[in-house]
């Protein structure tokens, strides 16, 4: 039986379009949700914005250098390497140290009828209303000075064009790498991953950097403006060198390097927009499941992973089981596992091997030899290496957020809580600097020095545990529920800046005890180092978690509400 349907029946409200404007206009309205109640958080996001202008006045005037004083020559350099700089530094450092800011988190639209190219094109356009690009912005203008003043309106108005492309470029390489990343990191590959950001690294960054020492030492500023015409032809310098290139009567050249940049442009967000949609689902495709074989005892052994199978059946131990399988499992604790692998690689090499002075050849090479390095330079070098790994653990309770409460409710004594985490931290950590404790020895060619590496490597961790783990309970912060382990709430990266900048300054201060040894007992301490360092970071780790405990029975509570993200 039809229903009769009435002649004069309201019609269907149609279906309004989403725009680029709805996406800004939901960013600013959670952004003032966010900081509604939150002066802690407006005081950073304040902060952040002053320290942003700061640099920006410093880079304007940097980049407006040839133009103020009408000297060209260097044009074309200053624009190239400095922007270049630019584009590599929104690349890596949301990877390493600041993260991205995801106030607009994806997974939110998943459920939404919004086309991909609706989703991105918003997102893209949202990302941009951020201190971050305003600063960039302000810098950069610095080079339509330099352009205007050397090669009149015409070179200015081009290099207006040229920076509004480089920050988008800027931006968009920032969102696809993370995104990417994110993606990555949530497969149980990531072991391979991780092998092959520590192969690449290792290669790498010998030659780069004998050849920028000994290209800095010889200050032959016509060899680097030659590099740096060459970066200006990539997509690193492009956007920022076409303005020059106008005023220096290459007309030609401004819409081939623009070319070049729109290319990467659209490459980078055709890379984004593949890798959004498995960020909006929150999950990657890790093939079948695996087979676990020869497993034995009972569901609570089984919740003990391999790592941790010494660990009693106790509060203990079910504490370091649940945290190992954390560090491992969870995308955005996986990362900052990678940082310490390749940060571990990094310092020792940049600061013992790569150190020394270089002579060039005649012919068709160069060779590098690095300055013999003593106990002191090898453990301050260690020192660094201890510091910047345990500096993770200066926000471990913000990984778990709400999650935190089941601790809370059960009274886990603070103590027991934090002597667990360095525990489980510690599974993963203490091998990784065990290898390049073995490996900067062998590079040094001095195999008898693996006891003072160890030594100070494990001292400075230790004094980084105890330092961290007492910054942790103090400072933490809460960080957005999202699938991109690199995604930061608003005014939460300058907190993580001056969070990990504290954590560092007080660990390098806890282990200078170890510098000073090293020098007053020189050969004696290669005796020493090992026995010493690791009583001395043991101690520091347990005393760490002794005092900082008693701070965490307290402000439980407290804590708890400071890392649980608002919605």
């Amino acid at each position: 039986m039809a229903l009769p349907v009435s002649a004069d029946a309201t019609p269907a409200a149609p279906v309004r379009s989403v725009s680029a404007r709805h996406f800004v206009r939901l960013k600013l309205r959670v952004m003032g949700n966010n900081f509604r109640g939150q002066g802690w958080r407006i005081a950073l996001f304040v902060g952040g914005a002053l320290l942003g202008l700061w640099f920006a006045a410093a880079g304007f005037f940097l980049f407006a250098a040839p133009g103020l004083t009408g000297d060209g020559r260097y044009a074309v350099l200053i624009a190239a390497a400095g922007g270049g700089l630019l584009v590599l530094g929104w690349l890596f450092l949301p990877l390493v140290f600041f993260g991205v800011d995801e106030t607009l988190d994806p997974a939110r639209f998943a459920l939404l009828p919004l086309p991909r190219r609706t989703l991105v094109t918003g997102l893209f356009v949202a990302a941009l209303i951020s201190v971050p690009v305003l600063a960039v912005l302000i810098a950069s203008f610095g080079l339509v000075l330099t352009a205007w003043s050397l090669g009149g309106w015409s070179a200015g108005l081009v290099a207006v064009v040229g920076v509004l492309a480089g920050i988008l470029l800027c931006v968009a390489a920032s969102r696809a790498v993370t995104s990417a990343f994110a993606t990555m990191l949530r497969s149980r590959r990531v072991r391979d991953l991780a092998a092959v950001l520590l192969a690449v690294t290792a290669a790498l960054l010998g030659p780069l950097q004998i050849f920028g020492l000994a290209a800095l030492r010889e200050a032959d500023w016509t060899r680097l403006t030659g590099v740096a015409t060459v970066i200006g032809w990539t997509p690193l310098g492009a956007p920022w060198t076409v303005g020059i290139d106008v005023a220096q009567g290459r007309v030609w050249a401004a819409p081939v390097k623009l070319l070049i940049t729109v290319v990467a442009l659209g490459a980078l967000l055709a890379w984004w927009s593949r890798s959004i949609e498995s960020a909006m689902v929150g999950a990657a495709s890790a093939g079948k499941a695996p087979v676990r074989r020869g497993v034995t005892g009972g569901a609570v052994a089984q919740l003990f992973p391999r790592v941790a199978t010494w660990a009693g059946r106790d509060r203990f131990g079910a504490l370091v089981a649940r945290e190992a399988r954390y560090w491992w499992r969870d995308a955005r604790r996986r990362a900052n596992l990678i940082t310490i692998a390749v940060v571990g690689i990094f310092v020792p090499v940049l600061i013992n091997v790569t150190g020394g002075d270089f002579a060039f050849e005649d012919g068709a090479g160069f060779t590098a030899a690095a300055s013999d390095s003593s106990p002191v330079v090898v453990t301050i070098s260690m020192l660094l290496v201890g510091v910047l790994a345990a500096v993770t653990l200066a926000n471990q309770f913000g990984f778990d957020g709400s999650a935190y409460a089941a601790n809370v409710v059960a009274g886990v004594p603070g103590r027991v809580e934090l002597r667990a985490r360095m525990t489980a931290f510690s599974l993963y950590v203490l091998p990784m600097l065990g290898v390049v404790a073995v490996v900067l020895s062998f590079l040094l060619s001095r195999p008898e020095w693996i006891g003072l590496t160890i030594g100070g490597l494990v001292a400075t961790y230790g004094a980084g545990l105890a330092v961290n783990s007492l910054i942790s309970v103090l400072g933490a912060y809460s960080l957005p529920e999202t699938s991109n382990p690199f995604a930061m709430n608003s005014g939460a990266g300058l907190a993580k800046g001056l969070l990990t900048l504290l954590a560092m300054l007080a660990s390098v201060v806890a282990a200078v005890p170890m510098v000073v040894a090293a020098a007053l007992l020189g050969d004696a301490w290669l005796w020493l180092a090992l026995p010493v360092g690791a009583a001395y970071g043991l101690g520091a780790a347990l005393l760490g978690a002794y005092l900082a405990g008693d701070v965490l029975d307290r402000r439980q509570p407290e804590l708890l509400a400071t890392v649980t993200p608002r919605r």
